[in-house]
C-alpha cells in the first residue's frame, strides 16, 4: 500500500536544501510573512474604521448600543448596519487617532442590514478602498476590524470561508450574496469591515451564529456600493422584484458549452413565490438565470443590481438554463413595496 502521508518523510531541516538545491522557507519566515500582510492591511484601514455610539428609544425606553462603521470618502461618507442605528436619535462616531463627531443617518435599508451616516464635521478624513467583491475567492485571506464588546479597533483574521451565501435579516427577508468566514465576529464588530490582503473592504460585517465556531458572515462590497449609490440618489434603495430566492452557483462547463455562454457563473431559483412575476412567465425552481435583457447575470450582486427602479412595469428578457437548454422568458417586475 502507498505511504499516503509521504509527504512528512519527505520533510527537510528547517534551513536545509532539496534534492533539487532549492532552499526551504522555515515556519518563522512564513509566519513573518503572513504577520507582514495583516500589519499592512491594519495599517491601510483600521485609520478609516470608525466606533458608533448610538443613543435612542426601544419599545418606549431609552436605550444605548455600540457599533462599527467604514468611512468610504474624505467628506464623511460612512457604511454601517441598518441594526447598528435603528432606533437612534443622537449618532457619535469616533476615529482611533480620538477625534469625535456627530452623525447624521442619510438612509438605512432593513434588506441588506445596511445604512449610510454622514459625519457632521469639515475636516478631510481617511477613507478605505471598496474592492470589486465578485473577484473574492474561497480560501483567501480575511481581515476583520471593529470594535467588538467594546474594545476598540480590534483586528481578527482568518479566511473566506464560502461566497454568495445568504442570509435572513432582521426583516426576514433573505440578503444575498454573503461572504462567510471564519475571522472572529463579536458584538461591536457589526457594520465594520472585511478587507482583503490588498488592504480593500471585501464586506460589511454584519451577524455571526451564536454557538458556532467560526461561522460570521459578512454583505459583499458590491452590494454596499449599490446602496450607497441608491441612498445618495433616492434616500432610500428603490427596487423591483420578480418574486424569487436566488443564489449564486458555478456554471457547469459542459452547460455553458452547450448553451455558449462564456460566465463561469450564474444565479439559481432557489424559491419560486407562487403568483409572482416569475411564476407568471413560467419560471422554475432550479432555473438558472444567466441574462437580463442584455446583460451577463453572474451572480446574486448582478440580479440584486439590475431590478432597480428602472425596471418596475417594464418587459425584462430573462435568458434562462433548464436542462442544459437555454429559454428566454418575458417577466415584468413590479415595485418591492406592493
Amino acid at each position: 500500500m502507498p505511504n499516503v502521508f509521504g509527504f512528512l518523510g519527505g520533510m527537510q531541516p528547517a534551513h536545509g536544501n532539496s534534492a533539487a538545491g532549492g532552499s526551504f522557507v522555515d515556519d518563522g519566515e512564513l509566519l513573518d510573512s503572513y504577520s507582514r500582510a495583516v500589519v499592512d492591511v491594519v495599517d491601510a484601514v483600521a485609520p478609516a474604521v470608525v466606533h458608533v455610539e448610538v443613543s435612542g428609544l426601544r419599545d418606549g425606553r431609552r436605550a444605548e448600543g455600540t457599533g462599527s462603521g467604514v468611512l468610504v470618502s474624505p467628506d464623511g461618507l460612512i457604511l454601517t448596519n441598518n441594526h447598528v442605528i435603528e432606533g437612534a436619535r443622537d449618532v457619535t462616531v469616533s476615529l482611533s487617532d480620538g477625534r469625535r463627531f456627530s452623525a447624521r443617518s442619510l438612509g438605512r435599508d432593513a434588506d441588506t442590514d445596511l445604512a449610510v451616516l454622514r459625519g457632521e464635521t469639515s475636516e478631510t478624513l481617511p477613507v478605505a478602498q471598496l474592492a470589486n467583491s465578485k473577484g473574492v475567492r474561497q480560501g483567501q485571506i480575511a481581515i476583520a476590524i471593529g470594535n467588538p464588546l467594546g474594545f476598540q479597533s480590534t483586528v481578527t483574521a482568518g479566511i473566506v470561508s464560502a461566497v454568495g451565501r445568504s442570509l435572513r435579516a432582521q426583516n426576514g427577508r433573505l440578503i444575498g450574496d454573503v461572504i462567510q468566514t471564519d475571522a472572529a465576529l463579536n458584538p461591536g464588530n457589526s457594520g465594520g469591515p472585511l478587507a482583503n490582503s490588498a488592504g480593500q473592504v471585501i464586506g460589511i460585517n454584519t451577524a455571526a451564529i451564536v454557538g458556532a465556531q467560526g461561522i460570521c458572515f459578512s454583505v459583499a462590497s458590491n452590494t454596499a456600493l449599490h446602496v450607497l449609490t441608491q441612498i445618495l440618489a433616492h434616500g432610500r434603495v428603490r427596487r423591483a422584484r420578480i418574486g424569487i430566492v436566488a443564489e449564486q452557483v458555478p456554471l457547469p462547463a459542459r452547460v455553458a458549452y452547450r448553451a455558449e455562454l462564456k460566465q463561469q457563473s450564474a444565479v439559481r431559483v432557489r424559491e419560486l413565490q407562487a403568483g409572482s412575476p416569475a411564476a407568471e412567465a413560467g419560471m422554475q425552481q432550479g432555473d438558472l438565470i444567466v441574462r437580463l435583457d442584455d446583460e451577463s447575470v453572474t451572480g446574486a450582486d448582478d440580479l440584486f443590481r439590475m431590478l432597480d427602479e428602472r425596471r418596475i412595469g417594464k418587459s425584462v428578457r430573462v435568458t434562462i438554463v433548464r436542462r442544459s437548454g437555454v429559454t428566454e422568458l418575458i417577466v415584468r417586475p413590479i415595485d418591492r413595496e406592493l
